[in-house]
């Protein structure tokens, strides 16, 4: 059965109106919209404010009504609302206050970019120290791991065909506590492993480039997106800082997205520059930063000072009794040190 057969099947089976039938239909729609319209000025506003929004529905028994009507009056109203009845939160987008954001992003939309294709592999070459912990004859012990990684990702997302390389580093003391012998058992030595056995992100927070190549060029609408399902207050725009970083690590995105991205994060509330800061590689750029009252350490993003590109991320310690650090200790720091593409990952054995 051909698609012209199946058409004319279709229209067998919806019964004629005749002229009189149409014109009372486009007669009710037209009304429906005229009740409509003062509401369509304040829809933005109410979602902002919460207040509960007129709700538009149309009952049509039948599609040739819709058809017909729709086509002579040249407008279909929609149903707006929520089933539940409570407005979604509309995240409006404040002024970016935060210039080395927004010069990053007119360095991002300048800058030479990758073009992956389906199959391949971005691969992501770093430096990275985290915080680690042991349980050595009995005594808790702490210190400061420090990697070289190199990891291939599929463009399609599905991290499970990941493939990870990393290499063991000397270590670095957590201030206050002596390096334990545990710590420097692996220095030098090298590993190859599956990237990940599973991935349980929710979809919006995933960081493939199959998914952040679809993300909106708009920076209004990328700020929308850092705050799915997110409330508002500090809380909400804590995460919504965090996940600029999961776009940002073993993750990369096209030039257009990116420039996005830096815009939006320079508009979310309490975002600052702190000056000065150093990678897990030693280089040494101008970090932002978002610093929630309450936690114990700021997340801090590093760029290069003078061409403002991406260089890693890093936390230090705000509150000292909770981090049991001093302030101002660093305690994770990463460095992003090159970005290419392969065809294959190397083998796991």
């Amino acid at each position: 059965m051909n698609e012209m057969t199946e058409l004319e099947r279709f229209r067998s089976d919806v019964p004629e109106l005749d002229l009189t039938d149409v014109r009372a239909e486009e007669h009710r729609l037209l009304s429906v919209m005229r009740e409509a319209a003062p509401d369509a000025g304040r829809s933005a506003w109410q979602r902002v404010s919460g207040r509960p929004r007129r709700t538009v529905r149309l009952r049509i028994g039948l599609a040739a009504g819709l058809a017909a009507a729709a086509a002579t009056a040249g407008v279909v109203a929609v149903n707006a609302g929520e089933e539940s009845g409570t407005p979604p939160i509309v995240h409006t987008m404040p002024v970016a206050s935060v210039q080395v954001l927004k010069r990053a992003a007119d360095h991002a939309a300048k800058s030479p970019e990758l073009h992956p294709r389906p199959g391949q592999f971005l691969v992501f070459v770093s430096r990275t120290m985290d915080t680690a912990e042991s349980n050595s004859g009995g005594r808790h012990e702490r210190y400061l791991d420090r990697q070289e990684r190199k990891i291939w990702l599929p463009v399609d997302g599905d991290a499970t065909r990941g493939v990870l390389w990393a290499r063991t580093l000397e270590p670095k003391a957590y201030p206050g506590w002596p390096i334990p012998a545990v710590a420097r058992q692996d220095v030098g030595r090298s590993s190859m492993s599956k990237a990940a056995d599973f991935d349980d992100r929710a979809e919006h927070l995933r960081n493939d480039y199959a998914y952040l190549s679809r993300l909106p060029t708009d920076p209004a609408k990328m700020y929308q997106h850092l705050y799915i399902g997110l409330g508002t207050g500090p809380e909400a725009d804590a995460t919504a800082w965090q996940n600029v970083g999961g776009m940002l690590t073993e993750a990369y995105m096209p030039r257009a997205q990116r420039a996005a991205l830096f815009r939006a994060a320079a508009a979310i509330r309490g975002v600052t520059t702190v000056g000065r800061a150093v990678d897990a590689a030693g280089r040494t750029g101008v970090a932002v930063t978002l610093a929630p009252a309450g936690s114990a350490l700021r997340e801090e993003y590093i760029f290069d000072d003078k061409t403002y590109e991406f260089l890693g991320r890093r936390s230090v310690v705000t509150n000292a009794e909770q981090a049991e650090a001093p302030v101002g200790s660093v305690l994770t720091n990463s460095a992003q040190l090159k970005v290419s593409i392969a065809d294959r990952p190397p083998a796991v054995t």
